[in-house]
């Protein structure tokens, strides 16, 4: 069976070996990669542009855009065929191709983001490292921690206010050096689309600039949403843990002598976070209308065909999914007086929802017209899989890679902890 056939479905007059060949994974892999950016920039906002209250925020997204990070390829090495050949891109990197020049940009972007984590976090690692160095009678667990510890150290134990500084200017010089990569990194995904001169919906300058501001929307509306759920499960925890420990003490014991719970997600933080997110969603929404508006006035050759996919077999997909309920119901939403954060919480899976959907447009969209303008191709998801190639195309392939992050980031916070004191740069 030819590659695509098992989920297309062909309608009118269309060439025979025409299919939906780029399936839902590689509607994922830019929708990883803008995640992976979104979140470093809005760690850079802090680190860079010196946001003091975005302080507690940016920690949290640069652990998870590093966890980010290894996902992203992922979704093109489910795609490919041969998934070894994917090595290929980072052992033989160049700018021939704008694929293979992704080796590049990714290794340089995951060098600038592990640097800056290391001097983020250094004074961490010393201080974990050197108690357990001194203690005599250590457990095997405490083996494994001390020697990963001082591994991180890269022999660096120096913790004086002098170090400490410069530890400082590195870090804001390599999120300045950051943002610019980022942004390259996902542009880049825009570019592969944009530059495709045979498809008259990809075919676009302004592909490269739309993908990177939807990429820092989904981004930042990632983090948010990943925030709020691990404050709130903090919350919930640090209060079941009080309850068992009032429970377990004498009755004459004052309550008092407990220490206190943890709080749940600031409402300040939410706050000041949803108004970059809003700032960067309208911008997103205007350069996409602003893309169509161009089209329909410009309207070359190929708009009849792809007005009637724009305005009829998608426009449930474009225009009541991706524009009315992943744009404009949460910009309502961030804009109504009196954010909450279970309201902010709702906004941030609709912006996801959006920014995916439109990911979907572009990819799933950018085939459902046949090269010969006259017929169209519909992608049918396989939900349930009943081989390995509808599995990694399906639904079940496209999951594996969105839950992918969440106990990648739970692995890492135990070496980068997001949430306690980690050094002078929280």
């Amino acid at each position: 069976m030819v590659h695509g056939e098992a989920w297309t479905l062909k309608e009118l007059f269309t060439y025979p070996n025409e299919y939906i060949y780029w399936s839902i994974q590689i509607v994922m892999y830019p929708f990883m990669t803008g995640l992976v950016a979104g979140a470093f920039v809005l760690s850079s906002l802090y680190h860079v542009f010196g946001i003091k209250k975005l302080k507690d925020m940016a920690r949290f997204s640069l652990v998870f855009s590093f966890a980010l990070l290894f996902v992203a390829p992922m979704p093109l090495l489910f795609h490919l065929q041969q998934p070894l050949r994917g090595l290929y891109v980072f052992m033989t990197p160049h700018f021939t191709s704008a694929i293979a020049a992704f080796g590049i940009v990714f290794s340089t972007y995951g060098a600038i983001v592990a640097s800056e984590l290391w001097f983020v976090y250094r004074r961490h690692f010393v201080e974990a490292a050197l108690p357990l160095k001194e203690k005599s009678g250590k457990s095997p667990v405490e083996w494994f921690t001390y020697l990963v510890f001082c591994a991180l150290t890269l022999g660096v134990y120096d913790v004086s206010e002098k170090s400490l500084e410069k530890d400082e200017k590195a870090v804001k010089v390599l999120a300045a050096a950051g943002i610019p990569v980022a942004l390259f990194l996902h542009g880049y995904a825009g570019f592969i689309f944009g530059s495709v001169k045979a498809n008259a919906l990809w075919m676009t300058p302004l592909m490269p600039v739309i993908f990177i501001m939807s990429a820092i929307v989904s981004g930042i509306a990632l983090c948010m949403f990943t925030y709020i759920v691990a404050m709130e499960l903090r919350k919930l925890f640090s209060a079941s843990r009080r309850r068992a420990a009032f429970r377990a003490l004498p009755a004459d014991h004052s309550p008092a002598h407990q220490g206190r719970s943890l709080q749940g997600a600031e409402p300040g933080v939410i706050q000041i976070t949803s108004r970059y997110l809003l700032l960067f969603l309208v911008a997103a929404i205007s350069l996409e209308l602003l893309d169509l508006i161009f089209r329909g006035y410009t309207a070359v050759k190929s708009w009849d065909v792809l007005r009637s996919v724009i305005y009829g077999k998608d426009f449930i997909s474009i225009f009541i999914l991706q524009y009315g309920l992943g744009n404009l119901v949460p910009l309502i939403l961030f804009l109504m007086p009196g954010l909450t954060v279970r309201r902010a919480l709702l906004g941030t899976l609709l912006v996801l929802f959006g920014v995916f959907m439109m990911r979907w447009n572009v990819v799933i969209g950018g085939q459902a017209f046949s090269l010969t303008f006259a017929g169209y191709m519909h992608y049918h998801l396989p939900i349930i899989p009943h081989d390995y190639e509808t599995f990694k195309e399906g639904l079940a392939g496209a999951l594996t890679v969105g839950l992918m992050p969440f106990p990648l980031f739970w692995v890492m916070s135990k070496i980068f902890p997001v949430f306690d004191s980690g050094g002078r740069h929280e």
